[in-house]
């Protein structure tokens, strides 16, 4: 018997109705199922018996998001250190990081039996260093994102201490490959395959006509440093969307290659390419 995790975002399938069926299909072929919502705030009561992501994960076999991109970026810290293999149900909007959608969620049988390839994504680790001492620490599946509120900031990226590029704008993006296809690509950035390894750095509405995007190694070391931030100029750190963390004079946001992956679950119902051209728009 395999142990599969349904992970619904409760905004998305309201009553948890969509999970009840994907729950009754696997448990009718065997499966031991354990149900773990996310996104239902501290008042959340589930139509269901539920337990902890964490305690979920235990031993299991293979975690489906029942959600969009946002389900998957909001879990994947905990889902990395499991190295349990993700297939993500799109119920949301864009669904980049989805394979599947209601309705050909009956591939699920087929992943649930264990019946797919793996793509490895490559993580970034984000750490904001102060006076000597780290203050915060993160990892993204997408990206880091250095920004001003309102006003323009003032950043300087190193590439293993080396200047990278000065500027003046509304800020910097940065991206894992998986990342490319989100934010940075909305800034001008190139797409890198998924199964790719790469940081890629994407100035956003920079005052210079010079400044644009580099895809660096995956091995290098990038630090940003704001400047001038205070006295009404507000500098913040986001990583995959979790919230915003203020940087002062002085900070430096260091991003590596994480130690960590994600292990998507690839079905092979389409190609990179395919989703590419789906979503962004279709071929000429």
């Amino acid at each position: 018997m395999r142990k599969i995790v349904l992970c619904p975002n409760v905004q998305r399938d309201e009553g948890l109705a969509f999970t009840s069926r994907v729950r009754d299909m696997l448990a009718a072929d065997g499966r031991r199922v354990v149900v773990s919502p996310v996104c239902g705030g501290p008042d959340y009561v589930p139509p269901m018996p539920v337990c902890g992501l964490d305690q979920a994960l235990e031993w299991a076999d293979l975690l489906v998001t029942l959600g969009g991109d946002g389900t998957i970026l909001r879990i994947a810290p905990q889902v990395m250190v499991h190295e349990v293999p993700l297939v993500g149900v799109n119920l949301g909007h864009t669904g980049f990081l989805t394979e599947l959608d209601r309705d050909n969620a009956e591939l699920l049988r087929r992943a649930a039996a264990g019946q797919f390839g793996l793509v490895p994504r490559m993580m970034l680790d984000v750490e904001v260093r102060r006076e000597g001492q780290r203050v915060f620490f993160d990892t993204a599946l997408n990206d880091a994102v250095i920004s001003g509120i309102v006003q323009s900031v003032h950043l300087t990226a190193l590439g293993d201490g080396h200047r990278i590029v000065s500027l003046s704008g509304d800020g910097l993006i940065l991206s894992s490959p998986t990342g490319s296809t989100a934010y940075s690509l909305a800034a001008g950035g190139p797409l890198v395959e998924p199964g790719a390894e790469a940081i890629v750095l994407t100035p956003v509405c920079a005052h210079i006509l010079a400044a644009r995007s580099f895809v660096l190694s995956p091995e290098r070391t990038v630090t940003v440093l704001p400047a001038d931030v205070g006295e009404g100029r507000r500098c913040v750190l986001s990583v995959d969307g979790r919230g915003l963390t203020d940087l002062l004079d002085g900070d430096a946001v260091i991003v590596t290659k994480s130690a960590h992956r994600l292990l998507i679950a690839d079905l092979g119902t389409k190609s990179f390419y395919e989703t590419a051209f789906e979503k962004l728009g279709e071929r000429a």
